[in-house]
C-alpha cells in the first residue's frame, strides 16, 4: 500500500534522538517529528552509536580538556495512537553506553572507564492541526501538507551514577522537555522547524555531595529532508541551543550554553516491515559544554494491530 510505504521510517526519524541519548536533549537532530502516521502501527528499533570529543555530561561538571569516546546501544519502542480524534504517538527510549577517556579534574588529569544504563525517556506527542488520526485504509489517500505538532518528553533518573565522579552516564535528576513544532511538505521536499525548552529538577548529590541547580536550556531546530520515493529520504538539520547556567551550593557558574549542531540522516527501506537508518552530526560552534562527532545506525522494525 502507498501508504505503508510513505510511512516507513518515519518513527525511526522520531528515535533516531535515541542514538543521542548520552548528550543533552537539547543537542538532538530529529528530522520528520511531526508527521502523520496511521493508527495501531507499532515500532521495535536498535541502533547504535559512537561519539568523540571534547564532552561534559553536565556543564557545571569541573571537568576540562575532556577527550571521550562513547559506545552506545539504543533499545526503543513507539506507537501510534488516536488522541481526541488527533494523530500521536508513545516512545520509550533505553540506552546502554560504554566511555572511556582522559579529562583535566579540578586541574589534574584522571582517566575513566565506565559502562551502563543511560536516563531512559518517555515521551507523548499529538498532531495538533493537520494530521487527524486515521487507519491504514483511510491513511493510503492521505497526502501530507502542513502539520502542527506538541510532545512532552521525560528523562528518567535510573542510569549509572556515581556521586564520587565526576562524569556518569546518568544524570541523577529528572528532566522534562515540552516541544512544539511544524512539518510542511512541498511536494518531495518536507521543512521541519521545531521549538523546545528542557528544565531540570535538583541534582542533590552531586560530586561529592553537592547541590546542583541548573537554569533551562532553551533549544530550536530545522531540517530540510527529500523524499525519493520507495521509502528512500534524506534530511540535512542544524540545532541551536542556549541557556542551561547551572548554580552549585547556591554559587552561580560563568556556563551558559550557547551552542550550534549540524547533521544529515539517510533513512533507507529492507523490505516491508524492515527499514534502517544513518546518521552523523558535529558540532558547528560550542561556548561551553559539549563538542563532539557522532555517527549511528539504527535498524527498525514496525508491524500493524492484527497484522
Amino acid at each position: 500500500m502507498r501508504g505503508w510505504r510513505r510511512s516507513r521510517g518515519v518513527a525511526l526519524a522520531s528515535l533516531i534522538a535515541a542514538l543521542l541519548a548520552s548528550t543533552a536533549q537539547a543537542q538532538d537532530l530529529e528530522p520528520r517529528a511531526y508527521v502523520n502516521l496511521p493508527v495501531g502501527l507499532n515500532f521495535l528499533v536498535a541502533g547504535y552509536a559512537y561519539s568523540q570529543g571534547g564532552m561534559s555530561f553536565d556543564p557545571s561538571l569541573p571537568v576540562d580538556d575532556a577527550h571521550l569516546k562513547i559506545h552506545t546501544a539504543v533499545i526503543a519502542y513507539a506507537r501510534s495512537l488516536n488522541l481526541w480524534g488527533k494523530s500521536g504517538k508513545f516512545d520509550v527510549i533505553v540506552p546502554y553506553s560504554q566511555l572511556s577517556g582522559t579529562a583535566l579534574v579540578s586541574g589534574a588529569s584522571r582517566e575513566r572507564e565506565v559502562d551502563g544504563l543511560n536516563d531512559p525517556r518517555v515521551r507523548l506527542s499529538v498532531n495538533l492541526f493537520g494530521a487527524p488520526a486515521l487507519s491504514m485504509a483511510d491513511y493510503a489517500r492521505y497526502e501530507n501538507d502542513l502539520v502542527i505538532g506538541a510532545s512532552v518528553q521525560v528523562g528518567v533518573p535510573i542510569g549509572q551514577y556515581d556521586r564520587t565522579k565526576a562524569v556518569n552516564l546518568g544524570t541523577n535528576r529528572w528532566s522534562i522537555k515540552p516541544d512544539i513544532g511544524f512539518s510542511k511538505a512541498f511536494g518531495a521536499v518536507t521543512l521541519d522547524l521545531t521549538a523546545g525548552v528542557t528544565y531540570f529538577s535538583r541534582n542533590d548529590d552531586f560530586f561529592g555531595g553537592q547541590t546542583v541547580d541548573q537554569a533551562p536550556i532553551y533549544s530550536a531546530q530545522g531540517n530540510l529532508s527529500y523524499d525519493f520515493g520507495r521509502g528512500i529520504w534524506a534530511a540535512l538539520g542544524a540545532t541551536y541551543y542556549s541557556g542551561g547556567r547551572t548554580t552549585v551550593n547556591g554559587v552561580p557558574k560563568d556556563n551558559a550554553l550557547s551552542n550550534s549542531r549540524a547533521g544529515l540522516t539517510v533513512a533507507l527501506p529492507i523490505d516491508r516491515a524492515w527499514s534502517m537508518k544513518l546518521h552523523a552530526s558535529s558540532g558547528i560552534s560550542t561556548r561551553t559544554g559539549s563538542s563532539f562527532d557522532i555517527v549511528g545506525l539504527a535498524v527498525q522494525y514496525r508491524w500493524l494491530d492484527g497484522m
